[in-house]
């Protein structure tokens, strides 16, 4: 299979999917966008912005980095203010986390590997 380039918008693209623009939910596996090693969300939250329900990845490791804006990670004996532009913060599968933005914030996240029904509610 010849290789294809692929261009495009994280955020336009991400507007479908809550943000994911790369991961196994594309469903075409000659569209590149498509693996099953990691997924990426471009996420853009207004200030105030929050999930309340708390989630843990079965198998997926999660980073995020702080792109613009303050955010929040809220993990059970932490919690974590990425308040400077390319703050990060990793944690291993099976933490419960949430978070919120403090500001209007964007942040770029990655987990591995990219599974079906890996989030779910603690």
């Amino acid at each position: 299979m010849p290789q294809q380039v692929v261009t495009g918008n994280a955020r336009i693209e991400g507007e479908k999917d809550s943000g994911w623009f790369l991961g196994y939910f594309f469903k075409s596996e000659d569209d590149p966008r498509h693996t099953d090693i990691l997924e990426v969300k471009w996420g853009v939250h207004q200030a105030g912005d929050h999930r309340a329900q708390w989630e843990t990845n079965i198998e997926a490791t999660t980073l995020t980095i702080l792109v613009s804006g303050q955010f929040r990670l809220q993990l059970p004996e932490q919690e974590i203010l990425l308040c400077r532009e390319g703050d990060y913060v990793i944690w291993p599968p099976g933490l419960p986390h949430s978070w919120s933005a403090e500001t209007t914030s964007t942040v770029l996240t990655i987990r591995w590997p990219s599974r079906p029904e890996d989030s779910v509610p603690s």
